[in-house]
């Protein structure tokens, strides 16, 4: 779908601002009825462009206040270590994300702790006998700005 018009990139912003707004108060918004916003939104999932609804939830406030970035190398490559590690690591709850990427590392993981001690525990037993790990590289987050999209 590549026929978007200003009002489906306005619903689009809104919605990814906050995304459990009614189709009723969007439509309000943007000067549309219920059921043709409720239309253009389905229009929207439909296609792909809305691949869901994500609940965006406030770690520290939950008791995780670390969050670390995690850069690791495997020290064996092929396509079953990669399969091993992918499985292994997503069953690790404080594994917040797991992105396979090109350059210095092959994986970096968003990983969330109560504390630093916490962090080591995770790290030692969980994160460094996972499969195929070689070297991890640790960058603690200090601060975070959330930016909008590429719509906002």
């Amino acid at each position: 779908m590549t026929d978007l018009d200003e009002i489906d990139f306005a619903l689009l912003r809104a919605l990814a601002q906050d995304a459990g707004q009614s189709a009723g108060a969007l439509g309000r918004e943007f000067g549309l009825s219920q059921p043709a916003a409720w239309r253009r939104i389905k229009r929207l999932q439909e296609s792909g462009i809305i691949a869901g609804r994500k609940l965006d939830l406030d770690a520290e406030k939950l008791g995780f206040g670390v969050t670390v970035f995690l850069g690791v190398k495997l020290a064996t490559k092929g396509r079953v270590s990669l399969e091993d590690f992918e499985r292994a690591v997503t069953a690790i709850p404080e594994v917040q994300t797991v992105e396979h990427v090109l350059g210095m590392y092959d994986y970096r993981l968003r990983v969330v702790a109560r504390d630093i001690s916490d962090f080591e525990r995770v790290l030692r037993r969980r994160v460094m006998t996972l499969p195929g790990v070689g070297s991890v590289d640790a960058n603690v987050l200090l601060s975070e700005e959330r930016r909008p999209g590429p719509l906002g």
